[in-house]
């Protein structure tokens, strides 16, 4: 191992809090080795007058980052589970996963306001968030909005829109608790694929004793049952999907959103199983998929 292991992030605020969550552990459990982090801009936080799927999809908030670790700028990149594409290079495999913070997705109001005024937008770039919440606001537009955590709380108190529809996760980590307003239950809303789980993601070759003893088992048995829901699906991380699992012993019960634009068909299914193995955890999202499918074909 080389004496100096650098730690890869996009350069965003919350992005550096949740590196140095992964920082703290290492630095705790590896007394007098040497971790440091490095920063840097992504295409997908360049690029922000347009929609993520109008530019290529979420895997452009990864792509400098595994250029850093395939050049060995960097030994290892902290990514929001939820931002990861759903295929992943051989040689830079995802490692392991972080306990899961809090999943649900949250109503920011305006500062001093209680009230949601639906005389202006909400704001929101993710079509999941729109299709499932339309039900529950069905008088409401939305409009979207693109930027750092700061920046998009920003454009709220400016009076640009009436809310935000954020993931409790990150505004959790930023210490921003007390600007939620409602938390969404994630049946009610159902999540992105990761919602709130870290992945540690390196290089194949590389000697990562390091990270001995970060990992969360249940965390990584939710996120393969989730990402191979949507993977059947053929879905991407811009695509109208959603999948939740949630680890209930040796089961998870696992929910699943699919929107078909042909059909403007909007379909919620849940499946428990055992799923103690990954080959079985990945084989119930699957499952799941299979049964939307059956819908879709009707």
């Amino acid at each position: 191992m080389s004496e100096v292991f650098t730690v890869g992030s996009r350069e965003s605020a919350l992005a550096v809090v949740q590196s140095n969550l992964v920082l703290d552990f290492l630095r705790e459990n590896n007394p007098g080795r040497d971790f440091r982090l490095l920063t840097m801009k992504t295409t997908g936080d360049i690029i922000l007058d347009r929609r993520l799927d109008q530019i290529g999809g979420k895997g452009l908030f990864v792509k400098e980052l595994d250029i850093a670790l395939r050049d060995g700028r960097s030994d290892l990149s902290v990514h929001s589970s939820k931002d990861l594409p759903m295929e992943i290079p051989e040689d830079l495999p995802l490692l392991c996963f972080s306990k899961r913070e809090d999943p649900r997705d949250v109503l920011i109001l305006p500062k001093d306001c209680s009230d949601l005024d639906l005389s202006k937008p909400i704001g929101t770039s993710s079509k999941r968030r729109i299709l499932q919440l339309q039900k529950l606001y069905p008088e409401a537009h939305f409009e979207s909005v693109r930027g750092n955590l700061q920046t998009r709380l920003r454009k709220l108190d400016e009076g640009q829109y009436c809310a935000l529809i954020l993931a409790a996760a990150g505004v959790k980590r930023m210490g921003l608790e007390e600007r939620i307003s409602r938390y969404y239950d994630v049946e009610e809303v159902i999540p992105s694929a990761g919602q709130g789980i870290l992945a540690l993601q390196g290089r194949a070759g590389t000697d990562y004793s390091c990270l001995s003893g970060y990992g969360d088992e249940n965390a990584r048995r939710c996120i393969l049952a989730e990402r191979a829901f949507v993977r059947r699906l053929d879905g991407g991380c811009t695509s109208p999907i959603a999948a939740h699992a949630m680890a209930e012993g040796d089961s998870l019960r696992l929910l699943g959103f699919f929107y078909d634009e042909e059909q403007s068909l909007s379909i919620s299914k849940t499946i428990t199983a055992q799923a103690a193995t990954p080959e079985a955890c990945e084989a119930l999202g699957v499952a799941l998929a299979e049964l939307v499918l059956q819908e879709v074909r009707k």
